[in-house]
């Protein structure tokens, strides 16, 4: 039974754009401290063994890494305001050196903390409703969504309010803790473009409206990356929104009774759905939601009220739409047009743009963020987004509300600040994981890829003509780069102790989402750059005008770009 009270939400505020706690989450999460703090005293007394501390850490997002442990700050569906943000900077330059990493699940992981300070951690970051629960384990993660929620036109419904649903669901479900693998939950909300990546995901939801106009989910199960790559399966097109937690209940019920537990490697919910097929997989759940439909898991539609009105519009004023001065900066910088184009994006209401805020400068290690560039995003959302930023699937930080009168001052800044790197959408805007300079499962290093690419490809003139190119790169087969679903992927392998790196194309994460094929052979790390060069020249030269790479792969097939890249130079 689910109690849809214990994580309630209230405000004292007359507005709300995200997420606050009542006296209930706090409570819950200062016990949480406590409890974390004795354990880590037990531990460092050497009055825990280490088997028994693992599960304990995990709960509360802590690794042990490479160098140090790595602990994962969990960001629910990427929303952050600037108070916790500006906390984050404070606790990185205190506690860690200065930086933290921001992840494809919109987390944010700090990667050189000291064991006995990880409590103080914790508490700090409950001062701001903040925590590290299920950021790690096997449990169900922070379900990640667009974005761009509740600030694009075209979605059917703003997603968070049942991000925030399932959040309140699945944190502390006593049934859910302890899964066969880690559990992942992405939701989307337009039928133009999938941002959350949805179909690699354990569960993946796409909102949408039934022919009576109610709104419900798609529901999408068996998606997922690492080692066994694949897109998941369509279990079933419309479950209602009141019958949505007791649907994923089910579902995951079958998981956790039927999913493997003797091989970690195929303990993931895809395992079980290949291994059944959809159909019979389909028959198990609906055998399972017999007992739990019309429960007390059924969502009330007072529910639903109840959380999108903490999800309220900020205070828009009524503007004008492409202002004067704005179209005349955009006639006359053409660095202003760039960024313009590539790193904002259409609002609903007129007279706003959505920004980006880039973390991929050159020389910068993709999704990292400096203590100060923390801080000055936290300032940009004071003045410019009030107060109030979102995290991106692709490792950037989203300014969801500028006024467009004020984009030309808050480009001046963003350029000040490292944040202008006018590449949203193109080859060098990649995602990466840490690899082997932090994680002690990569084979490789993954941040010295990236710095050879941004450097291989640093005219922007060349970047644009070559159009949108996802690159994704990971230090293992964990994935936690997505280099399976880039357009093209580099995966760190270990060839008898060397870092080597294998090549796959054709991958995508949107609607169309598809597992790239690996190229062949793998290459030194010194070769990286020159093959995605060949890769993005057989493009060029075999690209129709209205095609982006995706398209191109996958009407001319492997074979070119194979010859090309292994190719003897004469």
């Amino acid at each position: 039974m689910v109690n849809l009270d214990y994580l309630r939400i209230y405000t004292t505020t007359v507005q709300s754009f995200m997420y606050q706690y009542d006296a209930i989450d706090q409570q819950l999460v200062e016990e949480r401290v406590a409890q974390f703090r004795d354990q880590t005293r037990r531990y460092l007394n050497n009055e825990l063994k280490e088997e028994e501390f693992l599960p304990l850490r995990l709960q509360n997002g802590l690794y042990i890494q490479r160098y140090a442990p790595m602990l994962r700050v969990a960001i629910p569906y990427g929303m952050v305001s600037s108070k916790q943000l500006r906390t984050l900077a404070d606790i990185s330059r205190r506690y860690d050196k200065g930086y933290g990493h921001f992840s494809t699940r919109q987390n944010l992981q700090l990667n050189w903390p000291k064991l006995e300070d990880v409590p103080d951690i914790l508490a700090e970051l409950a001062e701001v409703e903040m925590h590290a629960v299920q950021t790690s384990g096997n449990c169900i993660r922070n379900t990640t969504t667009d974005q761009y929620s509740g600030v694009i036109s075209d979605e059917i419904a703003d997603p968070r309010p049942y991000c925030e649903l399932i959040r309140q669901w699945s944190t502390f479900h006593p049934e859910f803790a302890f899964l066969p693998r880690k559990f992942k939950i992405a939701v989307c909300a337009t039928d133009s473009a999938d941002r959350a990546a949805t179909q690699v995901h354990d569960i993946g939801l796409h909102l949408k409206k039934n022919d009576a106009g109610e709104i419900g989910f798609k529901v999408i199960v068996g998606g997922g990356l690492g080692r066994t790559p694949m897109v998941g399966e369509t279990i079933c097109d419309f479950i209602p929104r009141t019958d949505l937690l007791t649907y994923l209940d089910a579902i995951i019920r079958v998981y956790n009774q039927q999913g493997r537990r003797d091989n970690k490697y195929k303990a993931r919910i895809k395992i079980l759905v290949k291994a059944l097929g959809i159909e019979e997989f389909r028959k198990r759940v609906d055998a399972e939601w017999e007992h739990l439909r019309g429960t007390e898991s059924t969502v009330p539609m007072s529910e639903f009220d109840r959380l999108a009105s903490f999800f309220t519009e900020p205070a828009y004023e009524a503007l004008e739409d492409q202002p004067a001065e704005l179209v005349a900066k955009l006639a006359e910088s053409n660095g202003f047009a760039r960024w313009y184009e590539r790193n904002t994006f259409e609002h609903k209401k007129p007279g706003y743009r959505i920004v980006t805020l880039s973390l991929k400068k050159p020389g910068q290690a993709p999704g990292d963020a400096t203590a100060d560039q923390m801080e000055k995003a936290a300032n940009l959302a004071d003045q410019y987004s009030f107060s109030e930023l979102r995290v991106s699937h692709e490792q950037n930080l989203v300014l969801a509300d500028v006024r467009q009168d004020q984009l030309i001052e808050l480009w001046e800044a963003a350029k000040e600040n490292g944040f202008a790197t006018p590449t949203l959408g193109l080859l060098t805007d990649m995602i990466c994981c840490p690899g082997g300079d932090y994680c002690g499962l990569a084979n490789a290093k993954s941040i010295p890829i990236a710095e050879q690419i941004q450097e291989s490809f640093d005219n922007l003139d060349y970047l644009y003509d070559i159009g949108e190119v996802d690159l994704n790169i990971s230090g293992c087969m964990n994935a936690c780069g997505h280099h399976h679903v880039g357009n093209i992927g580099v995966l760190g392998v270990d060839k008898k102790g060397e870092e080597f790196y294998q090549i796959s194309l054709g991958g995508a994460s949107g609607h169309d989402a598809s597992i790239g094929k690996i190229l062949g052979p793998s290459f030194a790390q010194e070769q990286i750059a020159d093959v995605v060069q060949k890769i993005i020249g057989v493009y060029i030269s075999a690209r129709t005008e209205e095609e982006r790479f995706i398209d191109t792969f996958r009407r001319i097939g492997m074979a070119p770009f194979k010859e090309a890249a292994y190719a003897k130079a004469n």
